[in-house]
C-alpha cells in the first residue's frame, strides 16, 4: 500500500467518527429558523449565531475526540453546556434543541458512572425553558428527547467500545499465531538439524580416521554422510513447507545407524504398532532428541528403548516410550532440544520425565495418550 493510500486511510478512519453526529445538525434548523424570522436586534443576531457555530463546532470536536480515542474532552464538553444552556436560556423553546446535543455530548465524552446526573440535567434545563414560556405541552418531546438521544448514543458508544476490544482481540491473537508459528520452525529446524549435523559431524570423522587404514569402510561413511545431508535438505524443505511427520519406526531405525557408527550398542523394539500420526510423530521426535543427547554428551556405551503399550480395555490408554543410556548422567539444565520435545508432548496432553537412571546414566520417559490401543506392529527397519 503506498504512503498516499495510508495517508487516506488514516484521514478517514480520523473523520468517520463525525458520521455519528451530522445527522442530529437536522435539529439545529429551528435555532436557525428563529434566527432568521424573529425580530431581534442585529447584536443579538450577530450574538447568537456566533454561539450557535461554535457550539456546533465543539460539538463535533467532542464526537471526533471521544469515538477517535483522542483522550479526555471534559474542557469542550463543559463549553457545549454552558453554550447550549445559556443560548436556551436567552432565546427561548426553539433553542431548548440545543439540549438533546448536550445529552448527545456527555453520553459519548463522560465516563458512565456520570452520564446519568448529566443528562437528568440536560433534561431538566430543557424542560424549564419549555415551560417558562408556557409550550411544555406542545414540546414536552424535547426533554424526552434528551434521554432517549442519551440512551440511544451510550449504546452505540458501548458497541463501537465492544467492536474496538473485538479488533483488537483478533489482531492480538493473529499476532500470537505468527509468534508460535516462528517457535514451531525454530524448534522443528533445531530438532531436525541438531540430529542430522551430530551424525554428519560423527560419520565424518569416522571416515576421517579410517581414510588409511579402512578406505572401503571410509568411503561407505562417506557415502553415509551424503545420503545424511540429502535427508537433512529434504526433510527441512518439509519443515518449511509444514509437512514433515517423523514416523517413531523412522527415528528407531536412523537411531541404529547413528548410534552404530559411534560404536554405541542399542537394545530397541524390532517392530512398532501403528499409532495415530500425532502420536506417531511425536514419539519420533523423543528418539531422535534421546539420540542426539547420547551422541552429543552422554559418553554412553549402551542405549536401551522401550515402547510400553496400553493394556486391552482400557479406559485410558497411553504409550510410553523410555530411553536410557549408561553414560555420564545428567549434565545440569534442560536444553532447547528437550523444551520443544515437552512442548510437543504437553500439546498431545502427554507428560516428558528425564533425569538419572537407576545406577548410571541419563533416562528419558515420554507419556502420551491414545485415543484407542494400537494393533499390528510396523518394523523399525
Amino acid at each position: 500500500m503506498s504512503g498516499a493510500t495510508v495517508r487516506v486511510v488514516e484521514h478517514w478512519v480520523r473523520w468517520r467518527e463525525l458520521l455519528w453526529a451530522l445527522p442530529w445538525l437536522l435539529f439545529q434548523a429551528f435555532p436557525v429558523v428563529d434566527l432568521v424570522e424573529t425580530p431581534r436586534p442585529m447584536w443579538v443576531r450577530v450574538v447568537a449565531g456566533a454561539g450557535l457555530l461554535a457550539f456546533t463546532a465543539i460539538y463535533l470536536g467532542v464526537f471526533r475526540r471521544s469515538f477517535g480515542r483522542c483522550g479526555p474532552v471534559y474542557g469542550r464538553l463543559a463549553v457545549v453546556a454552558v453554550l447550549g444552556c445559556a443560548l436556551a436560556v436567552w432565546l427561548g423553546p426553539s433553542w431548548a434543541g440545543l439540549l438533546i446535543y448536550v445529552s448527545a455530548a456527555v453520553a459519548v465524552g463522560l465516563p458512565t458512572r456520570w452520564i446519568a446526573p448529566a443528562v437528568v440535567g440536560s433534561a431538566a434545563v430543557c424542560a424549564a425553558v419549555v415551560a417558562a414560556h408556557g409550550q411544555l405541552g406542545d414540546l414536552f418531546i424535547l426533554p424526552v428527547s434528551c434521554l432517549l438521544t442519551a440512551l440511544a448514543l451510550q449504546g452505540t458508544r458501548h458497541l463501537v467500545s465492544v467492536n474496538t476490544q473485538l479488533t483488537e482481540a483478533r489482531d492480538e491473537l493473529a499476532r500470537n499465531a505468527v509468534a508460535e508459528e516462528r517457535l514451531r520452525f525454530a524448534r522443528d529446524l533445531h530438532d531436525l538439524l541438531g540430529h542430522s549435523l551430530s551424525l554428519i559431524a560423527l560419520k565424518s570423522e569416522l571416515a576421517g580416521r579410517l581414510a588409511e587404514r579402512d578406505p572401503v569402510r571410509a568411503r561407505e561413511e562417506m557415502a553415509d554422510v551424503e545420503a545424511t545431508a540429502r535427508r537433512a535438505l529434504a526433510e527441512v524443505r518439509d519443515a518449511v513447507s509444514g509437512y514433515r511427520q517423523v514416523s517413531c519406526a523412522q527415528a528407531l531405525a536412523e537411531a541404529r545407524s547413528a548410534l552404530s557408527a559411534a560404536g554405541i550398542a542399542l537394545k530397541a523394539p524390532s517392530a512398532v504398532p501403528p499409532l495415530p500420526g500425532s502420536v506417531d510423530a511425536v514419539l519420533g521426535w523423543v528418539v531422535r532428541e534421546a539420540t542426539t543427547n547420547v551422541l552429543r554428551h552422554s559418553g554412553a556405551h549402551a542405549v536401551t528403548v522401550e515402547l510400553g503399550l496400553p493394556d486391552d480395555g482400557a479406559a485410558s490408554p497411553v504409550i510410553e516410550l523410555t530411553v536410557t543410556d549408561d553414560g555420564r548422567g545428567p549434565t545440569g539444565g534442560t536444553g532447547s532440544g528437550l523444551a520443544g520435545l515437552t512442548e510437543r508432548v504437553r500439546a498431545l496432553g502427554g507428560s516428558v520425565e528425564c533425569g538419572a537412571a537407576p545406577g548410571r546414566g541419563f533416562r528419558l520417559r515420554a507419556v502420551v495418550p491414545l485415543p484407542a490401543p494400537a494393533r499390528s506392529p510396523v518394523a523399525a527397519s
